[in-house]
């Protein structure tokens, strides 16, 4: 076996391949800030917590190219039998294959599990890519699985998988970038009057309802902590979406192996916890992830979820927040709209057809809308 010549085989779990070799293809550069939803210690919460496991629907297949008796490129996979918890919605294509008397399910995702987050997908160095793009085209055959799906890629990775014959889509979310602000009174003082006094009433109400917020990162993280937020984000979960997909047990071990990495912000009133929102850090950004509360007060989304973020972002001189996915209320925020990327395989030619031309419009219809939105943004014009 040569660098020359790698051979493939599929991991059942990101524990058979270890800390060591998932983070070296991760964070190739060895930085102290890596992205937190592609090292290892958050894939392995996630399968050994039960939140991406057999049992919930997510089989851990990973995709390794190995060479020398080392992992060389790497694929995180998932063989499913259901499309929840991707946010890249693609049940059109499952009912369309189905009334043609096809099967959709099972499929590969090739994604970060319930989390919306642009980041590389394919892990190791861009000369891999090409092989590991076409390998795995052959692994979803060799499966009998409909197709391949890569969520929330990197644009120079969804470009490689143009180049590989892959099924090209973009959508939209809005990310809130810092422009060297001093604090957030500096950042609003970018803003039009209207949109600058409508965020100063949403605080302020906040505030005058007697809300105060704790930032927890580090060693200031408990688990009591963890306790009341896990009953925020199931409460809320459950009301909204039906069943939460993490369990208990995740937020456990990403406390204990990223809190580093960890902003937890908790809304307190009248001395107890009412509300709060994980975000992880990393790479230059603060990412939003999940949200709970258990008391309905105004505005209480908008400042525990956005504005408390833009605020620790300022503080920590990071570049940027992102705050998930969907919502057109974040652009009145200061959140504007940045493109995303998916790439598909699909094995059934006619659907692969069908789909291709749709995604064609769909390319075409979010540049618009990208266009429209950031003309419609809430800085003074210049």
């Amino acid at each position: 076996m040569t660098d020359a010549t790698p051979t493939a085989r599929l991991v059942t779990s990101a524990a058979a391949i270890g800390a060591d070799a998932w983070n070296a293809l991760a964070n190739p550069d060895g930085a102290r800030d890596p992205h937190p939803f592609t090292t290892y210690e958050f894939f392995a919460a996630l399968e050994q917590s039960g939140s991406a496991a057999p049992a919930s629907g997510w089989q851990p297949c990973h995709l390794a190219l190995e060479s020398a008796g080392a992992i060389k490129a790497l694929m995180p996979l998932y063989l499913k039998n259901h499309s929840q918890g991707e946010y890249v919605f693609d049940h059109a294509w499952a009912d369309a294959l189905e009334r043609a008397g096809g099967d959709y399910y099972p499929k590969l995702q090739c994604a970060v599990p319930f989390t919306p987050v642009t980041g590389p997908r394919l892990l190791g160095s861009a000369e891999h890519f090409p092989l590991l793009l076409e390998t795995a085209k052959a692994v979803t055959r060799q499966t009998q699985a409909s197709s391949l799906h890569i969520t929330f890629l990197t644009e120079v990775e969804w470009q490689a998988a143009g180049n590989a014959d892959y099924l090209l889509r973009t959508d939209r979310q809005f990310h809130w970038k810092n422009d060297g602000y001093r604090d957030f009174e500096d950042f609003l003082s970018r803003l039009s009057s209207a949109k600058r006094k409508n965020l100063r009433k949403e605080r302020a109400a906040v505030r005058e309802a007697g809300v105060e917020f704790e930032h927890l990162t580090g060693s200031t993280l408990t688990e009591a902590h963890w306790d009341r937020f896990f009953d925020f984000y199931t409460d809320t979960s459950s009301r909204k979406w039906g069943d939460p997909y993490l369990t208990r047990d995740f937020f456990s071990r990403i406390g204990a192996t990223l809190a580093d990495q960890i902003l937890l912000v908790m809304a307190k009133k009248d001395g107890l916890y009412i509300a709060g929102a994980l975000n992880l850090f990393g790479n230059g950004t603060l990412y939003g992830r999940n949200w709970g509360t258990v008391e309905s007060l105004p505005f209480l989304h908008f400042e525990t979820c956005y504005y408390q973020a833009i605020d620790f972002a300022i503080a920590r001189g990071l570049n940027k927040v992102e705050a998930g996915a969907q919502g057109t209320h974040k652009l009145l925020r200061g959140y504007m709209p940045e493109e995303t990327y998916s790439a598909h395989y699909i094995v059934h030619p006619g659907l692969a057809g069908a789909v291709d031309n749709y995604l064609a419009r769909e390319r075409d219809a979010i540049r618009e809308n990208i266009d429209e939105l950031t003309a419609q943004g809430p800085f003074k014009k210049l």
